[in-house]
């Protein structure tokens, strides 16, 4: 999982399922059973969304991350190796994936829901709002309610990201690459 780094599933490719990977970015292995190629998710729906691809030192492993659609392992689990597909996000992982779900199915019920059927003029509205709250109370001193208002602030961030439909991961690979950059200016 290109964002959690997990080891999700091990398959065999052939030239031709390296190839339709390449051009269809979803992942494809060849069946040396069924003598076949077949795609990752065909009949579940759970397909690899292929990001990266990186060929080991002797250039006889391929290491494939993706972005999956749902549980990997046709048992259901989200790897084939019994783990949960999880990054340290942990619980804004979770989170990320609640508000994707009050987007996608709105009620009526739902603040979230609510944030995202008066559109984006009004979750920029909050985050400016919960920012602002942020430093208050960091120029107070007052840690408890520092903590609340961070709170705020990353949930409606949050909002915002899955308005665009990005994810908390995607700001972090921007944060990685310009740490890479800098280290390498240091060197």
């Amino acid at each position: 999982d290109s964002r959690s780094a997990k080891v999700l599933m091990l398959g065999f490719m052939n030239q031709e399922a390296y190839e339709q990977t390449m051009a269809t970015k979803k992942a494809t292995f060849y069946s040396r059973s069924k003598k076949r190629l077949w795609v990752k998710g065909e009949t579940s729906g759970n397909f690899l969304n292929v990001e990266e691809i990186k060929a080991d030192c002797d250039g006889d492993t391929l290491l494939i991350k993706a972005r999956p659609d749902g549980p990997v392992c046709h048992t259901g689990t989200d790897t084939c190796f019994a783990e949960i597909n999880q990054d340290s996000g942990g619980f804004l992982n979770e989170l990320e994936t609640i508000i994707v779900d009050r987007k996608k199915n709105p009620s009526s019920k739902s603040y979230t829901a609510g944030l995202f059927a008066e559109g984006l003029k009004k979750i920029a509205q909050k985050v400016g709002e919960e920012a602002t709250e942020v430093i208050v109370e960091a120029l107070s001193g007052d840690k408890a309610h520092l903590l609340e208002e961070s709170a705020d602030l990353i949930y409606h961030f949050l909002v915002l990201l899955a308005y665009f439909d990005l994810q908390l991961s995607d700001v972090a690979e921007v944060l990685e690459k310009r740490h890479r950059v800098a280290y390498k200016r240091k060197m």
